[in-house]
């Protein structure tokens, strides 16, 4: 048998025109575009994670005032990590059901947080009495801002999450 010579001057090995790409595997391109659909979750989950955790830290420093406590906040933010968790080991592991767990729950915490901003009195105040605004507009980025923008990356993460539940199902084979 004839072994190949290492390479001729344009890097192609010899014995080989370029003729055999028709019987060469192609990766079906579902597979890429669960590749790009996990590093842009994984992406949305660690924006995700920084706005809860801006959250925390709102929470924490109305603890700190020795306001009382917020019991829907803190279920917020205790749902809002568990489904960050179980959404990254549903991408990391590829489990459809973690997936799926992380869109429904990470979703309520989203809006238990946006229904605390919303009952917030100093929002009460601004929308009844416009000139508090200039007054309040630090507060008001402060407690309406992390919700607002978790809403926002929320959107974005349902949908790559959805379409990446989508690319990894097996293709459906007509009969």
């Amino acid at each position: 048998m004839q072994q190949r010579k290492p390479t001729i001057g344009n890097g192609r090995p010899s014995g080989t025109d370029g003729s055999d790409f028709s019987y060469r595997m192609v990766v079906d391109s579902r597979y890429t575009k669960v590749a790009k659909g996990k590093s842009r979750l994984s992406s949305l989950i660690f924006i995700q994670a920084i706005v809860q955790l801006v959250g925390l830290l709102n929470f924490l420093l109305s603890i700190l005032k020795e306001e009382s406590l917020d019991t829907l906040a803190v279920s917020s933010i205790v749902i809002s990590f568990l489904s960050l968790l179980i959404g990254e080991l549903g991408r990391r592991r590829s489990r459809v059901n973690f997936l799926k767990f992380f869109m429904f729950a990470s979703s309520i915490a989203i809006l238990i947080s946006i229904a605390c901003a919303a009952r917030s009195n100093v929002l009460v105040e601004v929308i009844q009495d416009t000139s508090q605004w200039e007054v309040n507009k630090f507060e008001l980025v402060k407690i309406a801002g992390a919700p607002l923008l978790g809403l926002l990356v929320q959107i974005f993460a349902i949908s790559t999450t959805i379409s990446l539940i989508q690319n990894m199902s097996p293709p459906k084979r007509a009969s």
